[in-house]
């Protein structure tokens, strides 16, 4: 019979992943779900949806829920004040939850929670000083400062994809009020619409091949096509990969992190994306903390907030007991 457990569960702008995860943060079972075209009731009816299948799919006594949502949240009140990319807006977001699901619910950033989860045991175990991204839809920012996370005066610190890298950039995405964020330059949203822009200019590249097929231009058919070679596709992700190490290197002057996790989708790209960041990085940043950062993919990949979310219930459980 399985041990206790929790379920993780992390939201994104597109796609909802849960996960059964026992206490070692091994993820046994998983359920997905696509979150496009809902309003909030919709969302929320997705979610317990998906919790009640991984609970189902345990088959062990499963002792709390953890979620990571792409939201702003006031953690003094548990409200989740506003989600740039999807239909979430002052929502006491753990409550309902809890009220609905008959479990302790427990919420934060998403993005906070592939931190922890690669600080807890991935790609940033053992460093006091850590910077996490999570690139898909939008561009997601976790901190690890002096060993913990970082959350800000009242938990909704670090939306470091809402950094400006571009003045007269573009605007952002959603609920965003701002132009040029590292989000409307450098996220997955942002290379499916420069690949359809080089396509247009380069009709002999596979990329166009591609688009006057019916693909989608997103992040897995560009990788594809950059991966057989495809020039047009490595131009869309060396300029996506340039202007993330534009934002990259003023996080790395501002922090002075051991490393900088990559994590989310659009990292099935690797070093096709991360070299130009990391060259610009060195460009760009200052020594000595340009010398000495580390910037790597998230060892936990797409299931970091899963499993962050995951490791936040079992904390807040174990906390309770004492």
């Amino acid at each position: 019979m399985p041990g206790r457990r929790t379920i993780g569960v992390d939201m994104g702008g597109s796609k909802l992943l849960a996960g059964a995860v026992d206490s070692e943060l091994s993820v046994h079972h998983r359920v997905q779900r696509t979150l496009t075209g809902l309003d909030q009731a919709g969302l929320l009816d997705i979610a317990v949806d998906a919790v009640e299948e991984a609970c189902a799919l345990s088959g062990g006594d499963v002792e709390a829920v953890g979620f990571g949502i792409p939201s702003l949240i006031d953690q003094r009140t548990g409200r989740a004040v506003i989600a740039v990319n999807l239909p979430l807006k002052d929502v006491f977001f753990a409550e309902v939850m809890t009220e609905r699901l008959g479990l302790p619910v427990f919420v934060d950033n998403d993005a906070n929670m592939a931190a922890l989860a690669e600080h807890r045991a991935g790609a940033a175990l053992g460093c006091g000083e850590a910077v996490m991204l999570t690139i898909g839809t939008g561009i997601g920012g976790g901190l690890i400062l002096g060993g913990e996370l970082y959350r800000g005066g009242v938990g909704a610190a670090a939306e470091l994809g809402h950094m400006v890298i571009e003045l007269d950039g573009p605007p952002c995405q959603g609920n965003c009020p701002n132009h040029g964020c590292m989000e409307a330059m450098a996220s997955g949203t942002a290379l499916a619409r420069e690949a359809a822009r080089i396509a247009g200019e380069r009709p002999g590249s596979g990329l166009a091949k591609a688009l006057a097929d019916g693909r989608a231009l997103a992040g897995p058919v560009v990788t594809e096509l950059a991966y057989d070679g495809d020039e047009a596709a490595i131009a869309v992700l060396e300029l996506i990969g340039t202007r993330l190490g534009v934002g990259i290197a003023s996080l790395v002057n501002i922090f002075n992190p051991e490393v900088v996790v990559i994590g989310g989708g659009v990292m099935a790209a690797g070093d096709l994306l991360l070299d130009p960041a990391r060259a610009t990085v060195a460009a760009r940043a200052l020594p000595p903390s340009r010398d000495e950062v580390r910037i790597v993919t998230a060892q936990f990949g797409v299931e970091a907030g899963m499993v962050g979310a995951a490791a936040m219930a079992y904390d807040a459980i174990a906390a309770a007991r004492l």
